[in-house]
């Protein structure tokens, strides 16, 4: 919470510092913390229930997603296919939890079932990019099943996330060698890689604090000559150095680690940690390569499952201590 805060708060700052619109910011700030807390209190009152529903409405979700844009920009952007292939990965990474959580062969079963439905359902949606993740989540779900200690296994989700990340940033800064950049620029449009180049080239003409939350629409020199005009990069990190500073990605960065350390420290079963690792991982390697993080749903959807993933059981317990 003291992070969310943070990120709150700095938001506020630097748009009253550049004149800037904090209201996508801090509604996705909201979104994560209420879904946070809400799946620490279902995770720990239904733990298998409640990331099951979750796993199916979120497969309905990511069905209906372009319907989804009555509210403000900030809310349901346009350009979702980012967003639809989050849902998909976290709907994947909610039914392996629930199905992880089951001691019913037939509910556990059924739950598998579900999980393995949403790899195939991405791929009717149109979604590659949806069905990979989903299947990547599956996959890394079924190897926890044999781990016993966690904490090596979660470094590997904040190995993937920081590799992404950080060839997105060399991509943009022009640091790879032609033949590899060639290899990796002709799996995103063209447009896409040049909001990356106008970001980082604004991201270092405000390296302090940034060029104000929401701004980057207006400064960019390519964003509105390119679809969609959405006023994103496309790039959490990029976004958030662009128009935040160096401070606005420390604390996103610190946000996702905090996140690893607490399913390091989790009392779930170790299979159930490490499934939402993987899937909170693959959410965060596709925002560092689309806008998936501008949407509403996406951002509570990863509250939830880290809340669902973190829950500690209630005993039913309600003796006060020493009573």
């Amino acid at each position: 919470m003291i992070l969310l805060g943070a990120c709150a708060g700095w938001s506020l700052i630097t748009a009253a510092a550049r004149d800037g619109r904090p209201e996508g910011m801090l509604l996705a700030v909201l979104a994560v913390a209420a879904g946070y807390a809400a799946g620490r209190v279902t995770g720990a009152l239904l733990p298998v229930v409640a990331p099951g529903a979750g796993a199916a409405t979120g497969l309905a979700l990511a069905v209906a997603l372009p319907g989804l844009s009555p509210g403000p920009w900030y809310a349901a952007p346009p350009g979702h296919a980012g967003a639809t292939a989050a849902l998909l990965a976290l709907a994947t990474g909610a039914a392996c939890c629930a199905a992880w959580a089951a001691t019913e062969p037939a509910l556990r079963l059924g739950l598998a079932a579900l999980a393995c439905a949403v790899v195939p359902a991405g791929i009717a949606l149109g979604s590659v990019a949806g069905g990979a993740a989903s299947a990547a989540v599956l996959l890394c779900s079924l190897a926890a099943g044999s781990v016993r200690r966690r904490g090596a296994w979660l470094a590997g989700p904040a190995l993937l996330a920081s590799l992404v990340a950080g060839t997105v940033w060399a991509i943009a800064a022009g640091a790879l060698p032609d033949g590899l950049a060639g290899r990796l620029t002709s799996r995103f449009t063209a447009y896409r890689v040049l909001r990356w180049q106008d970001a980082l080239r604004l991201a270092g003409r405000h390296s302090g604090l940034g060029a104000g939350p929401g701004r980057f629409g207006e400064l960019s020199r390519v964003a509105p000559q390119t679809p969609p005009s959405d006023g994103t990069p496309h790039s959490a990190p990029l976004q958030q150095a662009a128009e935040q500073g160096l401070v606005g990605v420390f604390l996103l960065v610190a946000v996702f680690c905090w996140v690893l350390y607490a399913l390091w420290r989790t009392p779930r079963p170790t299979p159930v940690a490490l499934t939402a690792g993987a899937a909170l991982a693959t959410v965060a390697a596709l925002a560092s390569v689309s806008n998936a993080l501008s949407f509403t749903t996406v951002t509570a959807g990863a509250g939830l499952l880290a809340g669902w993933a973190t829950a500690r059981p209630w005993s039913g317990d309600t003796t006060a201590p020493g009573g």
